[in-house]
């Protein structure tokens, strides 16, 4: 819990502890009158930048898909092994903006900034199999491959969420997978 919200960005501060409450308590947790408790303000305030709790956890998975975007970038030069790792890493340093970025019965779906987000992940994920020769994935096309990678990479994250993947073995097995998949 903070000491409260004293002064500087209110929608960053709630955002903030948004993704703390989710990680330690779930998205049910999150709701705008906990949230405005947490950080000290009125419960109506979180209203004037969200709108409501949908618009919160909407602006949350954003911000998340954002993060998830300048992750894969960063490491696409590497090729796709280290994309997938960054996106395993992604999932586990940040669980809370994670837990709802693929939940869409939590999210406004007609929100374009979740829209835009989401399409510009995709297109960096796209980025991390482009790299791979195309004889090492002949038998995909690129859309299909981006799609493979993502459950690749989707799946490893949730079962290391889940504690099903031991967390000191999960980059290792991540290059490996994405060796397999694609080597």
């Amino acid at each position: 819990m903070s000491d409260g919200y004293h002064h500087g960005d209110l929608r960053r501060a709630l955002l903030d502890e948004a993704a703390s409450l989710i990680t330690d308590e779930g998205p049910q947790a999150a709701s705008l009158r906990e949230l405005a408790r947490r950080v000290g303000v009125s419960h109506a305030a979180p209203t004037h930048h969200f709108g409501d709790r949908r618009g919160l956890l909407t602006a949350l998975a954003a911000e998340g898909l954002g993060l998830l975007t300048e992750a894969l970038r960063s490491a696409t030069p590497e090729g796709f092994d280290q994309a997938a790792v960054a996106y395993v890493q992604f999932a586990r340093s940040h669980p809370g903006h994670y837990t709802v970025m693929h939940r869409p019965e939590l999210l406004d779906s007609s929100d374009p900034a979740l829209h835009a987000a989401r399409a510009t992940a995709a297109q960096a994920l796209a980025g991390g199999v482009a790299t791979i020769p195309q004889n090492k994935r002949a038998h995909l096309s690129l859309d299909q491959g981006a799609q493979t990678a993502w459950a690749l990479v989707h799946g490893l994250a949730s079962l290391t969420a889940e504690g099903a993947i031991p967390p000191d073995t999960i980059d290792t097995l991540t290059r490996q997978a994405a060796h397999q998949l694609f080597g």
